[in-house]
């Protein structure tokens, strides 16, 4: 995992050149805030998929951590343009980081300075190629989400995903890919980085935001999927149990795209694999991003990989723009 370039505080910069102090107060207490979000090759070029959505919501986590963002939505879709070009990728991970640099030691950080990078490297399938269409084996993870108040969950703070790390090493101790967390009262939450989607007498259900799950992009991109497709989708505090009982589960996120869940806990979830409804809905979501459906939400901003290195390095050029449907 590693490219040429990675943008940091508004240039590109070799890889080797992108450093940061050892008392950057995010090394010590997790105030960094960040996004992940990919590009596709789409008809010879990169192709941000929910560019504008995704750095709205890294904004927002910067308002919650009061660390503002150096950069607008625009600044940072070119700057996400500007490194896919300087790496010449049309297929990507992206992830855009602001932390805390340094300025003091104590817990209060804001007297540290807004620091902010973002890099594109190579990446395939989160969870592996086969799982897309077999599934995955998970657990419900002994670690539960924080109460209300106790975090925010609605906002990609870095600290906060401590508590993902240990659901994520918990369920490969274990010999599975990984963990299901429940929230503070029981419920359902997410996965250690994903949404959770279940499938019930051939509707679906999903927790909702009371539950402490991110309000992932992708999950939104996929309830409005569903519907389209004539599914009715249902956001619910989902017991334990109900896991149990699905016909089909499947994961959502950045990273791990759409992939149905094989089994829970060691019982296998319907007829072992990816289901039905989980294929319809993965057969619209990849066709979109790989251009073999179109793109009629206007999820995808396309990249034009022919601008001159040169007028990227000084910042000259244009913007990417968002395709509307």
């Amino acid at each position: 995992m590693r490219a040429d370039y990675i943008w940091m505080n508004g240039e590109l910069r070799p890889w080797d050149q992108a450093q940061v102090h050892v008392l950057s107060h995010a090394l010590h207490y997790g105030t960094s805030v960040y996004e992940g979000l990919r590009a596709y090759e789409v008809a010879e070029k990169a192709a941000i998929f929910c560019g504008p959505e995704h750095f709205e919501r890294l904004l927002y986590s910067c308002k919650v951590l009061r660390c503002p963002s150096p950069f607008t939505v625009e600044q940072w879709m070119d700057a996400a343009a500007r490194t896919l070009r300087a790496n010449r990728q049309r297929s990507a991970y992206i992830r855009p980081l602001v932390f805390r640099g340094t300025g003091t030691i104590g817990i209060d950080g804001r007297k540290s300075s807004a620091e902010a990078i973002l890099a594109a490297v190579p990446w395939g399938t989160y969870l592996g190629e086969e799982a897309l269409e077999h599934g995955v084996d998970v657990q419900v993870s002994s670690w539960r989400r924080g109460s209300p108040g106790a975090g925010t969950p609605l906002a990609k703070i870095g600290g906060q995903y401590v508590n993902s790390q240990a659901i994520a090493m918990e369920a490969h101790d274990n010999g599975l890919q990984e963990g299901i967390a429940l929230d503070a009262n029981g419920y359902v939450s997410e996965g250690s980085g994903e949404n959770v989607f279940l499938v019930y007498k051939n509707e679906l259900f999903t927790p909702p935001i009371s539950n402490s799950i991110l309000s992932g992009i992708t999950r939104g991109c996929i309830k409005t999927i569903a519907k389209d497709l004539g599914y009715t989708v249902t956001e619910t505090a989902i017991p334990r149990e109900m896991l149990y009982a699905a016909e089909e589960i499947f994961f959502t996120g950045t990273a791990v795209e759409v992939c149905p869940v094989r089994s829970v806990d060691r019982l296998q979830v319907g007829n072992g694999g990816r289901g039905p409804v989980t294929k319809a809905i993965q057969d619209v979501f990849f066709g979109i991003v790989r251009g073999t459906h179109a793109d009629k939400w206007g999820w995808l901003t396309p990249v034009d990989m022919a601008v001159d290195m040169a007028a990227d390095a000084a910042g000259d050029a244009p913007a990417p723009e968002r395709v509307t449907a």
